[in-house]
């Protein structure tokens, strides 16, 4: 099973204002990142939703989370974000996102759904959750989202919290899959843009027209939905069209 989510306490939320602001200076040096407002049907708000939330967004860079988390805490939250196993394993960076409340996913194995009941853990505590629902970097040559897996639904639907997409555009010219060294040089005088836009909430319920939220093609069908209304917000962005409206096929 895996480890119970504990909260980080006070010590846990100085640590992150700290690695927060650090951070979001060290970004500023390597990229300019644009945050826009949340934007719903008829309103454009300043802050991401009080309570519990999960927020999803689109994966590109390794530099994603730290992107996310920084965004989030720039509309007013703090986020607790579902990582894989080898970021606790490593060295120092292990400690500080144990203290800073972050999920542990064991991808690939027996417990990688284990995480989901830490993060409803979270969530039950009023947090706001993260996950990258591609579970991976994207494999598309042209960085448009993959299809989703089915995580951020099944937790929104055992949770009932709404879930919030945020968009993430050019993160991987800030740090890709390869040539991390170079990059990061290149950056410093290039400064890459990192857009970003935040869609309205969504009361998972609605995703599924038929009711029956408990038919796992129906479950599979919301997160196509879902990642269609993640990637509308991309196409807003790169003011272009998806070639497939609710991810990339994985085998493709």
């Amino acid at each position: 099973m895996s480890a119970p989510w504990r909260h980080p306490g006070v010590t846990g939320a100085i640590i992150y204002a700290v690695a927060a602001s650090v951070l979001g200076s060290v970004l500023t040096i390597f990229s300019r990142i644009q945050i826009e407002r949340h934007r719903g049907r008829r309103r454009v708000a300043q802050a991401l939703p009080d309570g519990p939330i999960i927020v999803v967004s689109n994966h590109t860079s390794y530099a994603d989370g730290v992107l996310l988390a920084i965004i989030c805490r720039r509309h007013g939250r703090t986020l607790r974000l579902l990582a894989t196993s080898g970021v606790f394993r490593a060295p120092v960076v292990g400690s500080i996102v144990r203290r800073l409340g972050f999920v542990r996913v064991e991808r690939g194995s027996a417990l990688a759904n284990a995480a989901l009941d830490a993060a409803a853990e979270a969530l039950a505590a009023g947090e706001a959750v993260g996950i990258f629902p591609e579970g991976r970097l994207t494999r598309d040559p042209d960085k448009w989202p993959e299809r989703g897996r089915t995580g951020a639904v099944r937790l929104a639907l055992a949770t009932g919290a709404p879930i919030v997409p945020v968009a993430m555009v050019g993160a991987h010219r800030l740090l890709g899959r390869r040539q991390f060294g170079r990059t990061l040089l290149r950056n410093v005088i290039l400064r890459p843009r990192v857009e970003t836009r935040i869609g309205a909430p969504i009361d998972v319920c609605t995703l599924f027209p038929d009711g029956d939220t408990t038919d796992p093609v129906a479950v599979r069908r919301a997160t196509d939905a879902l990642m269609e209304r993640l990637i509308d917000l991309v196409e807003d962005v790169r003011n272009e069209i998806a070639p497939h409206p609710s991810g990339v096929p994985v085998n493709a």
